[in-house]
């Protein structure tokens, strides 16, 4: 069950600019992870912006409905027995019909090319693992669906959640007119450490609200992580999948410039699993981060596929996978973070934190690794985006210190590739010093 509160969301406006732009002449196909809140926010669209709607979730409909997708050559009928089985009446190019969890059903999204040519109503369907190799590979993919991701709610839905409508415009002028924010910087870094513990999954959202008790959120987070086991089981039956994603935390604890699938499988080597690593990708469950070998502005042309960083799609739900093993009270993360008392070998939240907001924004993620001068340490640039013809690198700290030897050995060896701006994010107060911006982590929010 999703949550019933209703919050607002960015991605309505999406759905607004399909109904608008489309005229029904494509379906909206939504993915995106288990309990990000797609179906409530399809429901709030179809009420809202039509006359009528029929909603067919495809994990809960019966089996008659399931089958009338298996033979789509009368859709009179099919249109006819779907009124009588939901009793509502659907009225031409005024209704919406929602394939809920699709990924059920796969034969209704291949039907999507008639119901669409056929142009009567309106097509969202929502799911996900919609894209996985189960779920393709026996139908033709329509190419009259247009496809969204939708994600975890970012901070500025977050604090729309809180009531706070303020802070976001704010930091907003600041991203665009830079300048210190002196006193008031401390209180904008503890609301963003709030969110990092939360996180943006609307059930822990909404645990939270109720109950302003952490040890309720974290448990609501831990249902939404006991469901993705159930996902990866269906992605992957051996249980390496589940495996890989419980070990996130400690691999990047471990400052590897790579996540070592070795240490968590033993004896696996990466190019045996590039295709379960795509699988969960697809699932929208985690962000990777792959090797530019040469970073250069088509940086996905330069992309090593076994070599990768892994984040959880949601920071919130990572503060709880780190102690997952641990009852709620040996969380040490809830008390250090809001507290401002992060130890240094849990910084790689920062990492996670930025990974998301990065993804939510809409970038892909690359990193660049490659040795010092001596040959007995590495240079690492987190983050890699492409910005034009340039390339933009980003460094992260879980802390204050300004130093950035990675980045300005990485300025200087593709100083030709890069934009004006590099940054580097971390907990203190906006700065602009030579070329070097420091961003306080809440603006990685404008990246």
């Amino acid at each position: 069950m999703e949550p019933e509160r209703l919050f607002k969301r960015k991605i309505y406006d999406r759905l607004l600019q399909w109904k608008e732009s489309s005229n029904g002449k494509s379906a909206l196909l939504i993915e995106g992870a288990r309990r990000i809140g797609k179906s409530t926010i399809v429901k709030a669209f179809a009420r809202n912006e039509y006359e009528s709607f029929i909603f067919i979730d495809f994990t809960k409909c019966s089996q008659e409905v399931k089958n009338l997708f298996n033979d789509v050559s009368d859709l009179n009928y099919i249109f006819l027995r779907l009124q009588l089985a939901y009793g509502v009446q659907l009225v031409e190019r005024k209704s919406l019909i929602v394939f809920d969890e699709v990924q059920f059903q796969p034969l209704a999204r291949q039907a999507i090319k008639s119901f669409v040519e056929d142009h009567r109503y309106d097509y969202i369907e929502t799911g996900s693992l919609i894209s996985i190799r189960k779920n393709t590979e026996n139908i033709l993919i329509p190419s009259e669906e247009e496809r969204i991701s939708m994600y975890p709610m970012d901070y500025e839905e977050f604090r729309w959640a809180l009531g706070d409508t303020a802070t976001v415009p704010l930091l907003r002028s600041v991203w665009e007119h830079p300048q210190p924010l002196k006193e008031v910087h401390r209180k904008l870094m503890r609301d963003f450490r709030l969110y990092m513990l939360v996180g943006g999954m609307p059930q822990a959202v909404d645990a939270y609200i109720e109950s302003n008790n952490f040890e309720i959120v974290d448990h609501a987070k831990r249902l939404i992580l006991d469901l993705y086991d159930e996902d990866f089981g269906k992605i992957d039956p051996t249980g390496k999948a589940a495996r890989i994603f419980a070990a996130i935390p400690a691999q990047l604890n471990s400052n590897a410039s790579r996540y070592q699938i070795s240490k968590v499988i033993p004896g696996a080597h990466a190019e045996d699993f590039v295709e379960l690593i795509s699988e969960m990708e697809k699932s929208r469950t985690v962000n990777i981060s792959h090797h530019s070998d040469d970073p250069n502005v088509g940086l996905g042309g330069t992309e090593d596929l076994m070599q990768y960083k892994m984040f959880v799609g949601d920071t919130g739900l990572f503060v709880t996978l780190a102690f997952r093993d641990k009852a709620f009270t040996e969380n040490i993360i809830y008390e250090r973070l809001l507290s401002d008392k992060l130890a240094t070998n849990l910084g790689y939240l920062y990492e996670n934190i930025v990974a998301q907001m990065l993804t939510a924004s809409g970038n892909k993620l690359f990193y660049h690794v490659w040795p010092t001068e001596s040959g007995k340490h590495n240079y690492e640039v987190d983050f890699l985006l492409s910005r034009g013809t340039k390339i933009m690198p980003i460094e992260v700290k879980s802390s204050s210190y300004k130093t950035h030897v990675s980045l300005d050995a990485f300025c200087k060896k593709f100083s030709s590739r890069i934009t004006n701006d590099r940054y580097l994010i971390y907990t203190k107060d906006y700065a602009h010093e030579e070329s070097v911006r420091y961003l306080p982590a809440y603006l990685a929010l404008f990246l």
